[in-house]
């Protein structure tokens, strides 16, 4: 007697695994979706318009005082002048989040323009007379670091970055921060040395006339190599069970699924299956429900918030405040020997951000965190302990901040990159926005605690900074094991 079709039919059925691999083997590395990468100029793109952001954040942090003071201001009111950008770029983001489609040419052109407006707006604040007209600029700068955001969202999209990619993009982004924190007051102090004495192009409006042409360029450039991801390049659907089970039966149960006789073949099962309940594969024809966090999840996100705010009030707190202490104190600093100062500090961690390039597909974000805060919070120690006995040499003073600067830049690397791993790729958007408005926080409040550090006393001054890292390094000690994430 020949063999039944429909119980060889019914075994195999039973048999199938849930899903099927794409090819025979495993992927090679290159093919393998947790390593892809976005295109390489669309990602320089990308990666340069963050480098060039910071620049624009950081390049009048020497002079700014100096500036401000000029046209009747105070120093509170230039750690404002430095904080407020921030303000007004969280207050852009949603509204443009609603228009972006998920892409990022429109954002990069908006960052593009609004630089181009502040900078001319800043330049001009000497020719008017008019201080508020640089409030007025870094106001307008606010809309273009709207790209902050962007920058880290496009480096952890999951649509085209893969996970074990993303501390390394990551990593990046803060290269482009320490290269900011570098080349910025560097540049401005350089530009304010030099002088250009006329009323348009000086010491005080020249950053912003540089900045004007720089970000001309870049726009050129945005125009014609950046290009959106034109479809989503996650891993292609798996093939149907159906048609798997009809080809994988073609040897073995003796049905020909080509030409004529696979409709007979398939019309006799149907009809000897009439009464025969078969539930089909609950996930092809069912949606993935709704991803609900747990409790330690949300005390993750809590966590990186928290860290992504201090990291920040930190760095922004120390970079406005060097030039307002160095000028106050017995250094006697003009913005010159400030701008050098902060750029010296930025320009030694630059090695140790670089190694972390290629370290990041070796260590866990979590200790990446954990490293960057002792040695964060190390540098503030110094200080402490340096401004306490009244011995703020100019060695001792360089070792704090090349503390601060490598620690906390080292910290914010992993912020993003480790919620993006342990979240759904859906969710990058709601976490890099979450991320972003706690740099800005962070950002915005630290400029005004450094513009104030010395009007309140430099002892509460690293101390409340000490304070807020204290309160982070008990939120991950407690939450270690859940900070656990793949690394690269």
């Amino acid at each position: 007697m020949g063999r039944n079709p429909l119980l060889a039919a019914l075994r195999t059925l039973r048999g199938l695994p849930r899903s099927f691999p794409a090819t025979a083997g495993p992927p090679p590395s290159t093919s393998d979706p947790e390593f892809k990468l976005p295109k390489r100029s669309s990602l320089s793109i990308v990666i340069l318009s963050n480098v060039f952001l910071q620049i624009s954040f950081f390049i009048i942090v020497s002079s700014s005082s100096a500036f401000a003071e000029h046209l009747g201001g105070t120093a509170s009111f230039s750690g404002l002048v430095i904080g407020i950008p921030t303000v007004f770029s969280a207050l852009a983001l949603i509204p443009l989040m609603k228009y972006d489609g998920g892409k990022y040419k429109l954002p990069l052109h908006i960052a593009c323009a609004s630089s181009i407006i502040a900078h001319i707006l800043y330049g001009s604040a000497y020719a008017a007379n008019f201080l508020y007209l640089i409030l007025m600029g870094r106001i307008v700068n606010g809309f273009g670091f709207t790209g902050f955001l962007y920058a880290k969202r496009y480096c952890t999209d999951a649509r085209f970055v893969g996970l074990r990619r993303r501390t390394m993009l990551a990593g990046w982004i803060v290269v482009g921060q320490g290269m900011g924190l570098s080349a910025g007051p560097f540049i401005g102090g350089l530009l304010y040395k030099v002088g250009f004495h006329n009323a348009v192009f000086n010491g005080y409006t020249s950053p912003g006339w540089v900045m004007v042409g720089v970000w001309a360029v870049f726009w050129v450039c945005v125009t014609l190599w950046y290009e959106d991801e034109t479809k989503d390049t996650e891993p292609s659907p798996e093939p149907s069970i159906e048609m798997t089970t009809l080809a994988g039966d073609r040897q073995t149960s003796g049905i020909d699924i080509s030409g004529p006789s696979s409709s007979t073949e398939i019309s006799r099962i149907s009809q000897r299956t009439h009464d025969i309940n078969i539930d089909p594969e609950p996930s092809i024809a069912t949606t993935e429900p709704a991803y609900k966090m747990t409790a330690h999840q949300w005390g993750v996100v809590a966590c990186m918030c928290w860290h992504a705010m201090t990291c920040f009030f930190v760095l922004g707190a120390w970079e406005s405040n060097i030039s307002v202490y160095g000028a106050a104190s017995h250094f006697q600093w003009s913005p010159f020997a400030a701008g050098n100062f902060i750029a010296l500090g930025g320009i030694l961690t630059f090695p140790f951000l670089l190694s972390n390039l290629i370290l990041a597909p070796r260590v866990q974000d979590r200790h990446t965190l954990a490293l960057g805060s002792a040695l964060g919070m190390s540098g503030l120690l110094i200080m402490m302990g340096l401004l306490a006995a009244d011995r703020v040499t100019f060695l001792g003073f360089l070792v704090a901040w090349f503390l601060v600067a490598l620690g906390f830049n080292l910290a914010s690397t992993v912020t993003l990159s480790l919620l993006s791993k342990q979240l759904p790729g859906e969710w990058n958007g709601r976490t890099s926005l979450l991320i972003q408005y706690s740099n800005y926080l962070g950002r915005t409040t630290g400029a005004i605690w450094g513009g104030s550090g010395v009007k309140v006393g430099m002892l509460r001054y690293v101390g409340l900074e000490i304070g807020l890292v204290g309160i982070g390094a008990l939120m991950f000690m407690f939450l270690w094991r859940d900070l656990k994430a793949k690394t690269g």
